[in-house]
C-alpha cells in the first residue's frame, strides 16, 4: 500500500481522481479528489478520505452521515495518475441518499445490495412506523415465521398460472429473507461465495 502512496501521480493542484467502487457489485458509486493526506488516510485506516475542492478541506467520508466506506482495494491505473478505491458502502454513497452518485439502473446485484443496506439501516435506527423496524422489535421468532408464510405463499402461486401474483410473492419473499439475513449477521457476499464455489465444485468434479 506504500507504495501507491509513493508512485501515485498528483495533478499541478497536489490533487489525484479517486474512482470508487462497490467491491462486491462492481458498480462505481463516486468519483472524488484525493490529496496525498486523503490517500495516505485512506491507506492507513481502511476508510476512505478525499479533499473537497469546494470547502479546501479533508473530509472523512461518512463522518457526519455515518456512511462511511471501508476499503478493500486499493490500485492505480496505468498512468498512475488516478486510483482505483474498491469498497464495502456502509450505505448510499451519494449525498442524495442514492446508493450511487450515477443515476443508472443498478443491475439485479446492485439493487439487492442497495435492499440490504437500507434493512441494515432500518435495524440500526428503527424509525417509527416502518413495518421492517417492527419484525426486528419483534425478533428472530417472528422473522422466521414470515419467512416460512411468504415461502408457502410462493409454491402456492407457482402453482397458479398467474404469473404477477407469482411475481409479487417472489419479491415479498425476497424481501423477508433479506431481513433474516441481516438478523443473522449473513451477508449478501456470503450468499454469492457459497454459490461461486458450489459451481467451482461441480466445474471440477
Amino acid at each position: 500500500m506504500n507504495d501507491i502512496l509513493e508512485k501515485a501521480k498528483f495533478n499541478a493542484e497536489g490533487l489525484i481522481p479517486a474512482v470508487v467502487q462497490d467491491a462486491h457489485t462492481r458498480e462505481i458509486l463516486m468519483l472524488a479528489y484525493m490529496n496525498e493526506e486523503a490517500l495516505r488516510l485512506t491507506l492507513q485506516r481502511r476508510e476512505t478520505y478525499f479533499w473537497s475542492r469546494s470547502r479546501q478541506e479533508l473530509w472523512h467520508k461518512g463522518a457526519t452521515s455515518g456512511n462511511s466506506q471501508k476499503v478493500v482495494n486499493v490500485h492505480l491505473d496505468c498512468d498512475q495518475d488516478s486510483v482505483l478505491v474498491e469498497v464495502e458502502p456502509r450505505g448510499p454513497a451519494c449525498h442524495t441518499g442514492s446508493y450511487s452518485c450515477f443515476q443508472v439502473e443498478p443491475a439485479l446485484e446492485g439493487f439487492l445490495n442497495q435492499l440490504y443496506m437500507l434493512i441494515e439501516q432500518r435495524k440500526e435506527q428503527r424509525p417509527e412506523g416502518s413495518y421492517t423496524t417492527y419484525l426486528f422489535d419483534s425478533g428472530l421468532d417472528k422473522i422466521l415465521k414470515k419467512v416460512g408464510e411468504e415461502a408457502t405463499e410462493t409454491v402456492i402461486a407457482a402453482k397458479n398460472p398467474d404469473a404477477s401474483r407469482l411475481t409479487a410473492e417472489t419479491a415479498d419473499l425476497l424481501y423477508h429473507l433479506i431481513v433474516l439475513l441481516v438478523e443473522r449477521g449473513v451477508g449478501l457476499e456470503d450468499i454469492v461465495r457459497e454459490l461461486k464455489e458450489r459451481r467451482q465444485g461441480r466445474g471440477a468434479g
